[in-house]
């Protein structure tokens, strides 16, 4: 016989309330009440049982139609526990793949700048991809970033900032490596640079030329040099070391 409203209100601890067609109410002795649908898997032929929510959140009538859509599974030929928990896992890894590759970028950094211990190095970082990267490609999901996007923000300005620009493609490889061990996405990393980027854009070398510092005239390396002994920073005594060494 189905339950009725009044019945389901007035459920007592202890009290197993069925509802038909695998449906019941159970009660346990705290008071707490919860839909329980019982079922014969159709794939492994074993009884089951599969919660629908508790009292407080799902009436009896939604019950009923949460205990419908089970049957018409069964009828399938498909486990209503096993194609609910499919249901959960998609639509766990839909909301990841949600995620914007700005967003993505911003907790890679956050999560690794610890480790940078230059400020230069951080702030480098953060500042590229919020002026070249970001308004660009910010705003789409980090799974959908491929070689045309990647394109997008290292075309502009491969010609007139190669270095900058370089670096940048390094930086969005290394997001993009990330976000797939963190499974946000799937396929070929589009950024990276041999036999793909390097196929569509010239290297470095053949775009900008390298401009070597100035060597110092030797009759100005003896004031150079009791200037650079007076310094005792790392920089300067390894720039000595390099000095008397010739070493490059």
């Amino acid at each position: 016989m189905a339950l009725t409203a009044k019945q389901v209100q007035h459920a007592k601890p202890g009290d197993r309330l069925g509802d038909g067609n695998g449906l019941r109410l159970d009660v346990d002795r705290s008071g707490n009440a919860s839909w329980i649908f019982r079922f014969t898997s159709p794939v492994t032929g074993r009884e089951r049982f599969m919660g629908l929510g508790p009292l407080r959140d799902v009436s009896l009538a939604e019950a009923r139609d949460a205990a419908a859509d089970a049957r018409a599974l069964i009828r399938q030929r498909k486990d209503p526990i096993e194609a609910r928990r499919t249901d959960r896992a998609k639509a766990k890894v839909d909301a990841s793949r949600a995620v914007t590759f700005q967003t993505y970028a911003e907790q890679f950094i956050a999560g690794r700048e610890g480790a940078w211990k230059n400020p230069r190095h951080r702030q480098a970082w953060r500042n590229s991809l919020r002026d070249y990267v970001f308004p660009a490609i910010g705003h789409l999901p980090v799974a959908h970033v491929d070689t045309a996007a990647v394109l997008q923000v290292l075309r502009p300005i491969w010609g007139t900032k190669t270095e900058t620009a370089s670096r940048l493609r390094g930086r969005i490889e290394a997001i993009l490596s990330a976000a797939k061990v963190e499974r946000l996405r799937t396929g070929d990393n589009p950024a990276v640079w041999r036999g793909h980027i390097a196929e569509v854009l010239p290297g470095k070398r053949k775009v900008s030329k390298v401009e070597h510092h100035a060597a110092l005239p030797y009759a100005e390396m003896p004031a150079f040099w009791r200037s650079l002994c007076a310094d005792t920073s790392d920089a300067a005594r390894m720039l000595r070391f390099i000095i008397l060494t010739a070493c490059r």
